[in-house]
């Protein structure tokens, strides 16, 4: 049959996509698990007499933690799109000297590991006494996303045509009002790109959490999990709960802003 090798790759596909999405379906289905239930071997592979107590629990006590990383994430997004939308503007359409330099440092910054970079935070930190704040955190999480973002900006906004740059210039437009009225709103999908992606590492951080705000009251998800575990090293059900909870945003997230992500991430590639 002509389609029988379509046909395998799409059962090989399904075969690999059910290998990466089962830690997510054990993961829920821990949540739903009673403690006496997960004791059992081998394990249900589905909660017949599934429960919500570790639902319950999350609701009690991980509240808080939620608040914060939404917090955090939101700042993060704000501060990168604040630093990064000029400074690739500048790059793009300006053109300033040395471009090609900070766009080579930009790159750079992204290979340095984070650890490296947490503990030049936390020496900055403890002088300024931003250590165990909220602002803190989002500072050190937006430097993750900025080179990124300017990155990305600046592929989109070269290919933006030179035509609307001109129009804008003959009504009258200065560079600051051309970039605000004209190339912002063109931007729309790397800007949408650039939020999601900016939103997911500010959301999902350990390193800097843990480094720079774990003695603090404001702590993001990541470490009200981190400290559930060790609290609670018996209580699979809250614990997966809590990973469950976690996930929702960022799930609801993907699913929202895909086509905008795709087109944010390929802008620029081509050009006619």
């Amino acid at each position: 049959m002509r389609n029988t090798p379509g046909r395998w790759k799409t059962a090989l596909g399904l075969v690999l996509t059910g290998v990466m999405l089962f830690p997510v379906y054990w993961m829920v289905n821990v949540s739903f698990t009673r403690d006496q239930d997960m004791r059992k071997s081998p394990p249900s592979w589905f909660p017949v007499d599934g429960t919500l107590e570790g639902y319950r629990a999350v609701l009690d006590q991980q509240l808080p933690y939620l608040g914060i990383s939404v917090v955090v994430g939101l700042g993060t997004v704000a501060l990168t799109l604040l630093v990064a939308t000029p400074a690739a503007y500048s790059l793009a359409k300006l053109r300033p000297r040395g471009g090609g330099l900070l766009t080579f440092v930009l790159l750079i910054a992204q290979m340095i590991p984070g650890i490296i970079m947490a503990m030049g935070f936390y020496a900055i930190f403890l002088s300024t006494g931003m250590l165990n704040t909220v602002p803190g955190l989002i500072v050190a999480d937006s430097t993750l996303a900025v080179p990124f973002a300017v990155l990305i900006f600046t592929a989109f906004m070269s290919g933006i045509p030179e035509e609307l740059m001109q129009a804008a210039r003959v009504d009258g437009a200065g560079a600051l009002r051309t970039f605000w009225s004209v190339v912002v709103p063109v931007s729309r999908n790397s800007v949408i790109t650039v939020s999601l992606f900016a939103f997911l590492w500010a959301w999902s951080d350990f390193i800097f959490a843990s480094t720079l705000d774990g003695g603090g009251r404001g702590q993001p998800i990541t470490l009200g999990i981190y400290h559930y575990i060790g609290n609670n090293n018996q209580q699979w059900n809250a614990i997966m709960a809590t990973a469950v909870i976690a996930s929702i945003p960022t799930a609801i997230l993907l699913v929202i802003a895909q086509r905008y992500v795709a087109a944010g991430v390929t802008a620029g590639a081509v050009k006619n």
